[in-house]
């Protein structure tokens, strides 16, 4: 057989088993995301200015002190951000991170899809290794009673074999306030009801710090409107913003920042 014929079969077998990625660099970018098999890069990393998600200020003081003795390599807690949807739990999360980067600390975002959470414990073994400081974010994540996946993150949070690296915190938002669903018949069963109650609770009680965002009144969603407007100097008044929230059922910070788009689409503008 002639070199030819050896050197097309080898290149037909790369085709068919190609080389396996190389590591992602943990290094040079600002946020990555994981898919349950592998890290990668985000290179479109620009969240809001953290200054711009108002009315949420006490929530937002406090992640902002977390999140830099995290990133100082001080103590700092996991956190769970819960509460109304719509709020800015999710776009504060990644303000905060975008606003300790800019003050010159090595830290990054690493996103999880709530479905990924069995995996966790191959993510944690490619962060061991890194010097930098992680945020683990897993946004909107609830589970049914029983559910396997939060006894895995309960024992990844706090005092399991597979424990998440001391320079990774995870930062997560959910509506519920114990993350795992209760129902109204956790009060009617007559056998172990603090026993199912505790339990439900487990999860919720491994954060050390949580913060609860509610829907504002009608002053926080035009201080919201007031915020977005001002930043991209975009004309606007307080009737028109009422009424675009009217029109979308309620209002929240999610609604502010539609009626900002809004507004700039009208003006034929870019945001």
């Amino acid at each position: 057989m002639n070199d030819s014929i050896l050197k097309r079969i080898a290149e037909a077998l790369e085709r068919l088993s190609p080389p396996p990625a190389p590591p992602t660099d943990l290094s040079s970018f600002p946020a990555y995301h994981w898919d349950g098999k592998r890290l990668a890069a985000v290179h479109e990393f620009r969240p809001l200015p953290a200054e711009l998600i108002v009315g949420v200020d006490r929530q937002k003081a406090d992640l902002i002190e977390n999140t830099r003795r995290h990133a100082a390599g001080a103590a700092a807690h996991d956190v769970l951000l819960w509460g109304a949807r719509g709020m800015g739990k999710s776009a504060l999360v990644k303000s905060v991170v975008a606003a300790l980067q800019d003050e010159g600390f090595f830290i990054a975002l690493v996103e999880a899809a709530a479905g990924q959470v069995t995996s966790l414990p191959t993510l944690f073994e490619e962060l061991a290794a890194s010097g930098r400081r992680y945020i683990l974010f897993v946004d909107d994540i609830s589970f049914e009673q029983n559910d396997d996946g939060a006894r895995l993150l309960r024992s990844l949070l706090e005092g399991g074999v597979e424990a998440r690296p001391n320079h990774v915190r995870l930062y997560v938002t959910s509506n519920r306030r114990n993350i795992v669903e209760r129902t109204a018949n956790d009060q009617d069963e007559p056998v172990n009801v603090r026993d199912s109650i505790d339990d439900s609770l487990a999860l919720a009680d491994r954060f050390g710090l949580k913060l609860g965002f509610q829907y504002p009144d009608q002053e926080a969603y035009l201080q919201m409107v007031g915020a977005y407007a001002g930043h991209f100097d975009l004309d606007w008044d307080e009737a028109g913003a009422l009424a675009f929230a009217h029109g979308r059922g309620g209002r929240s910070g999610r609604v502010a920042w539609h009626y900002t788009v809004e507004l700039a689409g009208r003006a034929g503008r870019k945001i």
